[in-house]
């Protein structure tokens, strides 16, 4: 604690004497300062104990002095220390009057108690009060640290709390919160996501200070963002009743130090990971399950011993490839919060991801691009297992390619099984397929010479039974033969090959295909 005007008071050797302002006795002194100008206002900062003897001063002038205290009081003083015994035998009452009136503490120095003593006692008292700060803030930083080392962030988090009397929150990249202590702080925490949003658009370092998350709250609370570089790594939220003192200041700086520390380092781990589980995709599309098993070790063989999903994402037409960034950041988190392995690989222009099928991480995908899907496009496999790696990532990329036809965010591959293949028809190229293929019958039918086209639809959803495609036609079997016939004069392809027929049927259903969109 800072020196106040009661410890200055209770100092044995200093004999003060409070004749005016007993009820604010407990105000911090910031320095004990000698001034006899009648003015000294425009040379004090706020905070000091002023030393007076009236030398220049009309000290028995009720008005003058009225000004002078209001002016002082205004100016930040907290306290008037008069010497008795030099010009005035005792304190005149206009001065005193004047103290009283404005609530200033007026302390009586004896003639035996020289100014120079009490700038010494509140020059040692501040010293001890800074020494103190500062041994406080190395104990923290020493306690900090061994937490960051050896227990994580949540406990350093929790030990930053105790030192700073109030609360703390840690912030991931995508702004939520993953340790909070007290436990409480959590809730609190979570209702500074938007003031968190917009430090993290600020380059690093960055700071604010916010009130409380509501109202009710009362609390003062400290942003600092984590990270070296220009983009913020994650946020610390410092929660107090008042403002930091030192040595709460010298704990929060260490604590966004050993974060921001631990942060960068694992940037670097994060990068060598993703070399590994590069690896490992490329031996699970390669066949070697086995030797993929073995390089994922602990890392990720939990995420092999279950069905995974396989995430296939890359820009939408000229999106912006840091939606891939984004993506990849949302995964991540949210396995992280529940201690679920995912597996990253971030390519030039695409991302691939293994996560657990029923995951937070896939969840986390579904959610992403549900919300913000106008950047990317993704392709989301069928569960599967090592020995299907390979096939998934086949039904990935076929999803990323219906979601691009289909103009979607997202395409799982679930909805290509389960649906119909009559959509993947509404596709330009094989929309061009199909009217090429038929143009010819098209122009026949237009010169008024047999409705061809109807009768090779009829005849082909009748499996080519001549009864009851004719009946379908309202005309002869033998006129629908004709028909037939001429069908295959005019293609110059045979309609006893199965594949001719499946290829007719395809290219009738393309061109009555509704448009994309």
């Amino acid at each position: 604690m800072p020196p106040t005007l009661a410890s200055l008071v209770q100092h044995s050797a200093l004999k003060l004497t409070v004749r005016a302002g007993e009820d604010h006795l407990d105000r911090p002194v910031r320095w004990a300062h000698v001034s006899e100008l009648a003015d000294p206002v425009p040379y004090m900062e706020g905070g000091e104990l002023l030393l007076i003897t009236a030398m220049t001063l009309d000290a028995e002038d009720p008005q003058a002095m009225r000004r002078y205290v209001r002016r002082l009081s205004r100016a930040g003083v907290v306290g008037l220390g008069f010497a008795i015994g030099v010009n005035y035998d005792a304190v005149p009452d206009a001065l005193l009057d004047a103290a009283r009136e404005e609530d200033l503490p007026l302390l009586e120095v004896p003639r035996r108690t020289p100014f120079l003593a009490i700038s010494k006692a509140v020059s040692a008292a501040i010293s001890a009060d800074q020494y103190r700060a500062v041994t406080a803030g190395f104990e923290a930083q020493r306690e900090l640290t061994r937490a960051a080392l050896s227990d994580g962030p949540a406990v350093l988090i929790a030990k930053l709390a105790a030192h700073v009397d109030g609360w703390a929150a840690l912030y991931d990249t995508s702004g939520a919160v993953v340790a909070a202590a007290p436990d409480w702080a959590a809730r609190r925490a979570a209702r500074l996501t938007a003031d968190v949003a917009r430090l993290r658009e600020r380059a690093a370092p960055a700071s604010t200070v916010v009130g409380g998350a509501d109202e009710a709250s009362g609390d003062r609370v400290e942003l600092q963002s984590l990270g070296t570089g220009r983009r913020v790594r994650g946020a610390l939220a410092v929660g107090t009743g008042a403002p930091l003192g030192t040595a709460e200041r010298y704990a929060v700086h260490s604590a966004v130090a050993l974060l921001t520390l631990t942060t960068e380092r694992s940037r670097s781990l994060q990068a060598a990971e993703q070399r590994l589980g590069a690896a490992i995709v490329r031996m699970l599309l390669s066949g070697q399950q086995d030797h993929a098993r073995a390089v994922a070790g602990d890392l990720y063989g939990g995420l092999l011993d279950a069905p995974f999903r396989l995430v296939v994402a890359e820009p939408a037409g000229d999106g912006d490839p840091a939606g891939l960034g984004a993506l990849a950041e949302a995964m991540e988190s949210a396995a992280a919060r529940c201690g679920e392995a995912v597996l990253v690989v971030p390519e030039a222009a695409r991302l691939v991801v293994l996560a657990a099928d029923g995951g937070e991480a896939v969840a986390a995908c579904l959610a992403h691009e549900a919300a913000e899907g106008e950047d990317i496009v993704v392709g989301l496999s069928a569960p599967a297992g090592p020995i299907a790696a390979a096939s998934a990532y086949k039904q990935a990329e076929q999803a990323l390619s219906v979601a691009r036809r289909r103009g979607k965010p997202l395409v799982e591959h679930e909805e290509l099984v389960a649906g119909s293949v009559l959509p993947l028809l509404a596709d330009d190229a094989v929309r061009a397929f199909a009217d090429g293929m038929l143009r010819a019958l098209y122009e026949h039918d237009a010169t008024g010479r047999g409705d061809l086209v109807a009768s090779l639809r009829a005849w082909l959803s009748r499996h080519g039974q001549w009864d009851a495609a004719a009946a379908d036609l309202g005309v002869h079997r033998h006129t629908l033969r004709y028909r037939m016939r001429r069908v295959e004069e005019i293609l110059g392809r045979s309609l006893d090959d199965p594949d001719v027929r499946m290829e007719l049927w395809l290219a009738l259903k393309a061109t009555s295909a509704p448009e994309p969109g």
